[in-house]
């Protein structure tokens, strides 16, 4: 017969089952992206004023194609995690819930609206250098 007790039953789960797996997730992403953020605000600092073939000519290239869509999807993440705890820290019941999904449901969107913006600079950079 095994016998565990209630500390050993515990030990490794949080009140929800998942708080580890959520603090190094959000400890992760910081990180990622306290290193993506400061390159990519160098690479869209430097594309500010220029007319638009050059910033779509700037972004078309991997790197800031690549770098951008990390820091969106990344951020983006983060973002409704973040918020997740939050509004389990400050509402309940149906509201809660309420807000969970709109927190989640901003962040696909504005996940999905840059990284179509994102795609569609790609496409319109790959056209115009197959015509340059």
């Amino acid at each position: 017969m095994r016998y565990l007790t209630d500390r050993k039953r515990a030990v490794g789960k949080g009140a929800s089952g998942t708080g580890t797996e959520h603090h190094w997730w959000m400890s992760a992403s910081a990180v990622a992206l306290a290193f993506m953020i400061p390159t990519w605000l160098y690479i869209v600092g430097t594309t500010l004023g220029l007319p638009q073939q050059a910033v779509i000519e700037t972004f078309s290239q991997p790197f800031p194609a690549i770098l951008t869509a990390l820091v969106v999807i990344v951020g983006m993440r983060h973002f409704a995690k973040g918020t997740e705890i939050w509004i389990e820290d400050y509402a309940r019941g149906t509201t809660g819930k309420a807000l969970k999904i709109a927190m989640h449901s901003l962040a696909y969107v504005i996940m999905a609206t840059a990284l179509y913006a994102l795609g569609k600079m790609v496409f319109i950079g790959l056209l115009l250098g197959a015509n340059g």
